[in-house]
């Protein structure tokens, strides 16, 4: 039959010493349920259950901690022999991590980590979600397009942004120059590059100096021959095609010269030549 013991204040049970000393006080029945708040003082609370149910929404941790934001908290996962599974908050790097420790559950700060991967899923479907290697992979092996100010791409940000290369051609730090064009600035010689095409139809390939710099052509330059004269310009255009009396193929056309009149450059052979036969 039920009991019930009332009491008209608090009631204790005490074995032995109390807390101090070594007995048990033991509740043998099916379920053991108390009605009102929990409370236990001590060192350990030990279940030995095969699942613990929690009706809460939010588990706090650490809840003696009265100091903002330094001590270490988290879950310890008991691994048998090998190393301590961990997920804590890094009170000093204000960071959470993830891996193995040797560290004991009774330490009050993680002095040891060995980082552990985390597999997330394999499609991210939000901007903020983590992305694994497999879908980084996929992407970064296809076409990645970069612009600064379109959300469906790789997105630069603000026209200050610094979008960095590293490796390759000694290509480095390209900054964002308004909103539409990235500047590539070439910190190194380029070496290895064997030829320049532009790409526009009918196109202009510019080779620019710095200041009063010249452009330099240490080794042979070759001319390909012209189908015909290029349209004369107020600025000087040498060009090959099939030789004339001068004896070179190598001509030059500038709408200042002749009234755009294509000349050709002539050789020492034949200036001696023509110097002989005018006396």
């Amino acid at each position: 039959m039920a009991k019930t013991l009332r009491t008209s204040g608090d009631y204790t049970i005490k074995t032995g010493t109390g807390a101090s000393g070594s007995n048990t006080v033991f509740f043998d029945s099916k379920t053991t349920r108390v009605v009102g708040d929990l409370v236990v003082d001590g060192t350990r609370t030990e279940l030995n259950t095969a699942t613990m149910s929690i009706e809460d929404q939010f588990i706090e941790v650490n809840r003696g901690n009265s100091t903002a934001d330094s001590e270490d908290s988290g879950i310890f996962f008991n691994r048998g022999t090998a190393n301590h599974g961990l997920l804590y908050w890094d009170a000093g790097n204000d960071n959470f991590e993830l891996g193995t420790s040797t560290n004991a559950p009774s330490v009050s700060t993680i002095d040891n980590i060995t980082h552990a991967n985390i597999k997330v899923n394999a499609t991210p479907s939000h901007n903020n979600h983590a992305a694994s290697k497999q879908y980084v992979d996929s992407t970064s092996a296809s076409t990645v397009k970069i612009a600064g100010d379109d959300s469906s791409v790789i997105s630069t940000g603000g026209s200050t942004d610094t979008l960095s290369l590293l490796g390759g051609r000694n290509i480095s730090n390209t900054t964002v120059v308004g909103a539409d064009s990235i500047t590539f600035n070439l910190n190194n010689d380029l070496t290895g590059i064997t030829s320049i095409t532009s790409d526009a139809s009918n196109g202009n390939l510019t080779l620019a100096t710095n200041g009063t710099g010249d452009v330099v052509i240490n080794d042979t330059l070759t001319f390909s021959a012209a189908a015909s004269d290029p349209t004369a310009t107020s600025v000087t255009k040498i060009y090959n095609k099939t030789v004339g009396g001068g004896g070179t193929g190598l001509f030059f056309i500038n709408s200042a010269v002749s009234s755009g009149t294509a000349g050709e450059l002539i050789s020492k052979s034949k200036a001696t030549a023509l110097a002989i036969a005018l006396g």
